[in-house]
């Protein structure tokens, strides 16, 4: 363990790069870092947290979550004081080619997850230490929070839920040091208020009156990081902004601005110079763990045979595409272990239940918190896990920004949205998502899947488990009939094309020869009338009226879009080509949903429609039987064929 005199020397080491650093990248976060260093110093330097730096994907790791993430300056000058980065690196901070950007990302090898968005380190911190705990017991997870950020609610349903589970290998520090951005917080340095909330969340609480002493905080450490405990521990810790820089320390308006060159000198002074030759040790891990767990990883293994539901479902039985999720879920968990369930108190309408029911140490209960859950599910897959999370598709909304932020730590996590659209029926507006298609195709690099019936279901939860990223599967509360056979084979990015021949429904996977119909004899003489787009609920609809405008001689093509991002483009300008004469149907608003993915597609082919048509829900919706409220906003059977029609 390094001695008091080296963890100061270390302290001024680290004061000295934040500063330095962010006064060359001319922008910055120096006085939220300074007021931390005494905070991090001994934490990392002095046996308390573990880690193989060589190795930072090592499951056998401890791991630390910057939730004050604008504090990057202070965890890139720790690894500088390690060794793993030079202090030439260190004055690439904030460049454009250079790893070490604004907020931490795992472009970082030392950062599992991006952070910056505040308030939600703490429940990413939750998802590791419940994921570690699950399978070894260890290591230990640390987050570092800054008061400022406590004021957020998405804390507090974090506390809440590691109180509740008892995740004793988790341990928050608070750096309370009054200043926010625009001046003093809520609660500016009553430690004892903070104390008490915490409390009140079933958490130990150590409360730290100087945390700009060494001493002091080393003390709190050694009493309190080195012990067996039966709770979540939570250290705050009374601390000065800008703390170390004289004409810094404890005053406004100096948030988010770096010393300017002129005073660089006098800051340095003030932190006084120190042995260079003196660096710090992370101490390894002395966590046994076989190697075939030492790597993290969070692809599924799990076979890709998508006629794995057999015999379960039955052509034209009635089954809703939830209750399909929950059976494909269950089964996923139990052919591998590192698949996992988190429900927000909804699982007995997502379906997730059948998890909690066959193997339940693979399903997590967030409660009514989806915030935090979004999160959790992230910190989860950062570990080894594969989380699927789930709840009503209206309330995901609230999480967007979880979910925002997600993406930028390279997870696999699949997102399941369940009572879409307006066809959910008597519950009302406020239940039916409406919004989420628009907000999940707007995430980058976003799977955005809306699955028609119990075999496309089925095989596209099993076909997400085994990518990386994040999915999202929209699910529908009705019953709908199962349309596929299990020979019916899958992908992201593709379609079904269905028309009526002799009678008989005639299903085809996308076919991008269509393009070229003059060399594929199948298709080359092919008449119709108009193509109808649909996905989810609307594919029946349309496959409804499919049949009636059939009985008139009216000859459609249906297109099954359940892989509404990414979207196959190209069969679907083929199959236009053929009739100019384009619906889509979809229970969703119209901005963002896949009327406007159509077109977005189409116009990357300068493709022009002459006719395009475009029935989802415009008027606000009330409660109503699920027929009503699709023929009141005009997205039903009849209302296709009257499109056609006209």
């Amino acid at each position: 363990m390094t001695t008091i005199q080296n963890l100061q020397t270390l302290t001024k080491r680290v004061r000295k790069n934040i500063i330095t650093s962010t006064t060359a990248a001319g922008t910055g976060h120096p006085s939220s870092s300074l007021s931390a260093v005494e905070l991090t110093v001994p934490l990392f330097f002095g046996g308390y947290f573990k880690q193989d730096i060589a190795h930072p994907e090592y499951i056998s790791n401890d791991r630390f979550v910057l939730s004050k993430g604008h504090a990057a300056p202070l965890l890139f000058a720790l690894y500088e004081a390690a060794g793993v980065i030079t202090e030439g690196e260190l004055l690439t901070l904030r460049k454009f080619d250079s790893r070490l950007q604004g907020h931490p990302t795992p472009e970082f090898p030392y950062a599992d997850v991006t952070t910056g968005s505040l308030g939600q380190g703490l429940s990413v911190g939750v998802g590791m230490a419940m994921g570690l705990q699950k399978k070894f017991q260890i290591p230990h997870v640390y987050v570092l929070l800054g008061d400022s950020e406590f004021a957020e609610g998405q804390n507090y349903e974090a506390l809440q839920l590691a109180g509740h589970y008892k995740l004793n290998n988790l341990i928050a520090i608070l750096d309370v040091n009054r200043l926010g951005q625009r001046g003093e917080t809520q609660l500016a340095w009553d430690t004892e208020t903070y104390k008490k909330r915490v409390e009140s969340f079933g958490w130990d609480v150590v409360v730290i009156k100087n945390g700009n002493s060494l001493a002091e905080v080393n003390a709190v450490y050694k009493q309190h990081l080195s012990v067996e405990r039966k709770k979540p521990l939570m250290i705050i810790a009374q601390t000065k902004k800008g703390a170390g820089v004289g004409f810094m320390e404890d005053k406004d308006n100096w948030h988010g601005k770096p010393i300017p060159e002129k005073q660089l000198e006098e800051a340095l002074r003030d932190i006084g110079e120190f042995n260079t030759a003196i660096k710090g040790v992370i101490t390894q891990p002395d966590a046994e763990i076989t190697n075939d767990k030492l790597q993290i990883t969070n692809k599924a293994s799990i076979s890709n045979d998508q006629k794995l539901q057999g015999t379960r479902y039955k052509l034209q039985d009635k089954v809703a595409t939830r209750e399909a999720y929950g059976h494909a879920l269950a089964d996923l968990a139990k052919q591998n272990k590192n698949v996992i369930a988190l429900d927000a108190e909804t699982s007995n309408s997502t379906y997730a239940e059948f998890v909690k029911k066959e193997t339940p140490e693979q399903f997590v209960e967030t409660y009514i918190a989806e915030q935090n859950m979004v999160s959790m599910g992230l910190g989860m897959s950062k570990v080894g896990w594969i989380p699927f999370v789930s709840s009503f598709a209206a309330f995901l909304t609230r999480a967007f920004d979880q979910i925002r932020m997600a993406q930028y730590s390279q997870p696999n996590m699949t997102i399941v949205g369940s009572h879409a659209g307006c066809s959910i029926g008597p519950d009302g507006a406020s239940q039916m998502a409406l919004e989420d298609i628009a907000m999940m195709r707007s995430v980058r690099d976003s799977v955005v899947l809306y699955p028609s019936d119990a075999v496309s279901t089925y095989a596209l939860t099993h076909l997400v488990a085994n990518q990386s990223g994040i999915h999202y599967i929209r699910t529908t509360r009705e019953k709908t009939p199962v349309l596929y056979g299990p020979d019916e084979q899958f992908s992201v990015g593709g379609i079904k094309i269905i028309q009526i021949t002799n009678d008989k429904l005639q299903i085809s996977n996308q076919i991008s020869s269509f393009a070229n119909a003059s060399e594929d004899k199948q298709y080359s003489n092919i008449q119709t009338d108009a193509v109808i787009i649909g996905a989810g609920i609307t594919l029946n609809e349309a496959l409804k009226a499919q049949k009636i405008l059939a009985e008139k001689n009216i000859h459609t093509i249906v297109v099954d879009v359940y892989s509404v991002k990414p979207l196959d483009g190209k069969t679907i300008a083929a199959l236009a080509q053929k009739t100019k004469k384009l619906i889509v149907v979809e229970d969703h608003y119209a901005f963002g949903g896949i009327g406007e993915a159509v077109l977005a597609e189409l116009s990357n082919f300068k493709f022009q429609i002459s006719n395009f048509v475009h029935l989802c829900v415009r008027k606000e919706p009330r409660s109503g039987t699920p027929e009503e409220l699709m023929q009141y906003e005009e997205i039903d059977a009849e209302a296709i064929v009257n499109a056609v029609n006209k």
